[in-house]
This record gives C-alpha cells, sequence and structure tokens, in this order.
C-alpha cells in the first residue's frame, strides 16, 4: 500500500491517477495510523516552505512520516515535499525542515536572462552511479519542474541533476528517503516509470 500525504498541499488526484496508471493503488490520507501501516510513502507540496511545514507539524503527520522513514519505509518527497526533507529552508526567512536529509534549500541562482520560476521541462543528469528509482529511465530524459528553490549543500544525497543556467538539484536520496524536485505525475512517460521504480521498493530494499 502506497499512502499519499494529505496536509493539504499537494497534487493529491494528479499522484492517484499516476499510480493508478502503473497499476498501484495510492490511498490519499491523513492517517496517522494508515501511516505506520504503510509500505510506501508519498510526501506532495505545492507552495511556501513555511506554510507546507506548519501544516504538517500542526497536524502531527510531521512525526509519523519521520517515524516511518526511521522505521525504513521507502519515501519519496516530490517538488516541495522533496524540500521539506532537508534540514532548513530560507524561503522567506529561515526555516527548519524534517531534517530527513542533510542540506538546505536556497533560491536558484540563475542569471538574469532566465526566468524564476523554474518552469518547464529539463533533462536529466545521473553523474556516475544510477539509482534505482531510475531504473527505467535513461539519462537525458525530461521531466518537469516547476520551483523557485532548490535543495543545495547536499552532495552527499545528490543523484539527478538538471541545467537551468546553472547545475539544479533534481533528485536525492539517503537510504529510504528520496527526493524529486520534479514532478512525476506530470513528466509523461518517463514520470510513470520513475513512480513505477519507487513503488517496486519495499522496506529494507535501500
Amino acid at each position: 500500500m502506497t499512502v499519499i500525504v494529505d496536509y493539504g498541499v499537494g497534487n493529491l488526484f494528479s499522484l492517484s491517477c499516476s499510480l493508478a496508471a502503473i497499476g498501484e493503488t495510492g490511498v490519499v490520507s491523513s492517517s496517522k495510523e494508515l501511516l505506520a501501516r504503510a509500505d510506501r510513502i508519498i510526501l506532495p507540496g505545492v507552495g511556501a516552505f513555511a506554510d507546507a511545514m506548519e501544516k504538517l507539524t500542526s497536524s502531527g503527520l510531521s512525526e509519523s512520516v519521520c517515524a516511518a522513514a526511521a522505521r525504513g519505509v521507502p519515501l519519496l518527497g516530490i517538488c516541495l515535499g522533496m524540500q521539506l526533507l532537508f534540514e532548513t529552508s530560507f524561503e522567506y526567512g529561515t526555516h527548519p525542515g524534517l531534517k530527513l536529509i542533510e542540506g538546505c534549500v536556497k533560491s536558484i541562482p540563475v542569471p538574469e536572462t532566465l526566468k524564476i520560476p523554474h518552469m518547464g521541462w529539463n533533462a536529466l543528469s545521473f553523474g556516475k552511479e544510477k539509482h534505482p528509482l531510475f531504473r527505467y529511465v535513461s539519462e537525458g530524459e525530461y521531466v518537469y519542474f516547476v520551483h523557485s528553490y532548490a535543495a543545495a549543500d547536499c552532495e552527499k544525497a545528490l543523484i539527478a541533476q538538471t541545467e537551468y543556467g546553472v547545475p539544479v538539484t533534481a533528485a536525492v536520496a539517503k537510504k529510504n528517503v528520496l527526493g524529486c524536485q520534479f514532478h512525476p505525475e506530470k513528466s509523461g512517460a518517463a514520470g510513470l516509470d520513475i513512480l513505477k521504480a519507487f513503488c517496486e521498493f519495499r522496506k529494507g530494499d535501500l
């Protein structure tokens, strides 16, 4: 069972439809009891970091997500959901995150000729070794981004980058905790293949 965390800031319907397209049942829930039984967890997110973190914390779901990660349950953060996995965000102030991955979230230092937010299709680069999350996609495949901030100082967790005037963190992983800055649920066949790989992970695989 893959649980999509419902804390008020996510593309829940799009994710549910994408999981259904690959034959996986995605249960949208804010139930702590269900999170405790989940085989996998997806943490979506759109909007501002501080607002999302406040909602996740005030609902008590931050504790459930962190507890599941500590048990080895595969956890995938998407877009803002990925940013919440880090220690700190500098989006309109300084805000603590879930501290599941070392690093921080900063504005993208793009040249003046490029617009922010970074919005559109960009190619993935995996570096020397391809992570199992990308087992069904090839380097150079395009995925869809919509963001103004990105993960930084996270070299140990970096598993994919893209280019938008400067190198931009596209995906990270620390054991069973993974994150995609792009939206796999909006990235066509490549995105579905990434979700398929994630849904094949079991506790202890990573």
